[in-house]
């Protein structure tokens, strides 16, 4: 079973609408609250990050189920200049901007599973999975 949604990211409206349908896509795959939570936030740092740093982009959210197990992931992508050092950037503290640092670390540490690819001039797209 896999279910699968697609919304944009070209305004910090589309932030607001995103966090909306991933909690209901939690709700759906019956996470806990805390879970619930969890994914939300994450998904409203990496998508602040692909409008604010990558220029826009989208958020698909899909449930699936493997070996009896649920999951929400999401997966965010963007277009925009890509990020040069990938590991330099996954260190909490460090940000190409005016922001404390956390995005990525922090949205790191709040989900299951977590798949960043990026590359300079290509854009990047993180995987985010929260299991039941």
């Amino acid at each position: 079973m896999t279910t699968t949604q697609t919304f944009p990211l070209k305004q910090e409206t589309d932030i607001v609408v995103v966090r909306q349908q991933v909690r209901k896509a939690a709700e759906q795959a019956r996470l806990g609250l805390v879970s619930q939570t969890k994914i939300v936030t994450a998904a409203s740092e990496i998508a602040r990050n692909a409008l604010i740093y990558g220029g826009g982009g989208e958020c698909r959210i899909e449930q699936q189920m493997r070996d009896g197990r649920t999951a929400v992931c999401l997966i965010i992508s963007d277009q925009g200049p890509g990020i040069e050092d990938l590991d330099k950037a996954m260190v909490d503290g460090y940000t190409s901007g005016n922001g404390l640092g956390l995005g990525l670390s922090g949205a790191r540490r709040l989900v299951d599973d977590f798949v960043i690819r990026s590359e300079p001039g290509n854009g990047t797209v993180v995987e985010l999975w929260k299991w039941r």
